[in-house]
């Protein structure tokens, strides 16, 4: 069954369905019409049979009964030994069981009788009513034969089993074709779903006019269409954009490497050009490690060694890290955590991404740059700041995209993504990461983490 096509499944459903109402409205109407013909000959059973002891009552039933036909019809009058006092010629004999005469001397009995001798089509119903007589005990009964009623019910069930499978046929045809109108808009999602490709972007799948399952479907898959798209459009750019940052620090060290190799070079020569090929290897090596993060983030989230994590001593720790680099230029790396929570993490991963944002502030911001930690709304926030001309207002709502950059930036060979970096690490932590110009001067970026329960407050 699952393996036949849609339309056949729900035509075969279909078919299933219909058989069985019409089972049961064929039997309804079967049992319906036996059941008001026996109403019918009960009501003149029951005209008859008052008729046959009202005579008997007044000594007016003889051997022949009058309006009686016997090959349709019969009457008797039952004494109260049991012996037949007058009967429809032909119907001498004993129709009633020796229980049945029993109850029919207590209350009116209906019966029906198979075989009866005389009576057409053998099969007849029969009432029978107790009469008193001059203080005998008597029972009156007539009957009738049932080949009518059976002709009735018979001829309709020829009619049920001939007409019943014709309009079974042409339910399931039309089942089938109702079926096949449904699935149409399906067939022609199928055929431009087959058409596209990544080499025609814009294209989506047709929706049916009707507001049903189906456009709602056609919509969502049109709305996962447009993410792929968008996908594909951020990883072509991240490609291109990738290999033009590589293409550079190569460029460079061939460079490097041929002038070096063109003409005999002194000793302070050679080391001045191996060492600014060691810059640019090193910034290869940078710049590869950043898009191998990246990579496997987008490839189904980084891999996060998690642990309980104090983040005064991580703050402290990073500081510690890029205090000397800033020294020399009269600048220095605080750390403030007025209460010291804890969060669950990769450390090293969260120490990647204070130690991109203290970078970023070291070689773009100015002044002080101040480490912050506290627990807000059942978060934790760790804050980079500093105190210099902050962020662009163009670059600022896309700071955390990868190679975005400013023309500074560039020239001093960042290559756009310590940033995206971070918000990576947040997202792979379940948090966030945010950046913003504080009122007073200076970027602030903050990296939200889930809270672990504990707060430790920070040593006096």
């Amino acid at each position: 069954m699952r393996r036949l096509p849609v339309r056949l499944r729900l035509t075969v459903v279909f078919t299933l369905v219909m058989a069985l109402v019409l089972a049961a409205f064929g039997a309804f109407v079967y049992l319906r019409l036996q059941s008001t013909l026996d109403e019918q000959l009960d009501e003149q059973l029951a005209v008859r049979t008052d008729t046959l002891a009202s005579l008997v009552r007044s000594g007016d039933a003889g051997q022949d009964l009058p309006g009686v036909a016997p090959e349709d019809e019969f009457a008797q009058v039952i004494g109260p030994d049991g012996a037949i006092l007058t009967a429809t010629p032909g119907y001498a004999g004993p129709i009633l069981s020796p229980d049945e005469l029993a109850s029919a001397r207590e209350a009116p009995v209906i019966i029906e009788r198979r075989a009866v001798p005389g009576i057409d089509g053998g099969d007849a119903r029969i009432r029978a009513v107790p009469v008193e007589r001059d203080g005998e005990s008597l029972v009156a009964l007539t009957g009738a034969s049932l080949e009518d009623r059976d002709d009735a019910i018979g001829g309709l069930l020829t009619q049920l089993l001939i007409g019943g499978p014709i309009a079974l046929l042409l339910a399931s045809l039309a089942g089938y074709a109702v079926a096949a109108a449904a699935l149409r808009p399906v067939d022609r999602m199928r055929e431009r779903a087959a058409a596209i490709s990544a080499e025609t972007p814009g294209e989506r799948l047709p929706l049916p006019r009707a507001r049903d399952e189906l456009s709602r479907l056609g919509e969502t898959l049109n709305a996962m269409l447009g993410r792929l798209e968008a996908g594909v459009a951020r990883e072509r750019r991240f490609v291109a954009e990738a290999s033009h940052e590589l293409r550079t620090p190569l460029a460079l060290l061939q460079a490097e490497l041929e002038l070096a190799l063109r003409r005999p070079r002194s000793a302070s020569e050679l080391e001045g050009a191996l060492r600014s090929a060691a810059d640019e290897a090193d910034r290869l090596a940078l710049l590869a490690e950043d898009l191998l993060v990246l990579a496997r983030a987008d490839e189904g989230g980084l891999a996060l060694r998690r642990s309980e994590i104090q983040t005064r001593e991580l703050l402290e720790t990073v500081a510690r890290r890029f205090s000397a680099r800033a020294a020399p230029s009269g600048r220095t790396v605080s750390v403030s955590a007025a209460e010291a929570p804890f969060v669950n993490g990769d450390r090293l991963r969260l120490e990647q991404a204070l130690g991109n944002l203290v970078d970023n502030a070291l070689r773009h911001g100015a002044g002080n740059i101040r480490l912050e930690a506290e627990q807000v709304n059942g978060a934790v926030a760790l804050r980079v700041s500093d105190e210099g001309a902050g962020f662009p207002p163009e670059l600022l709502p896309v700071a955390f995209e990868r190679f975005r950059r400013t023309g500074e930036a560039r020239s001093d060979g960042s290559t756009g993504l310590g940033l995206a970096i971070v918000d990576t690490i947040a997202r792979a932590h379940g948090g966030r990461a945010a950046a913003v110009n504080r009122p007073d001067g200076g970027a602030e970026i903050t990296i939200l983490l889930p809270a672990d329960d504990r707060v430790q407050p920070a040593p006096a």
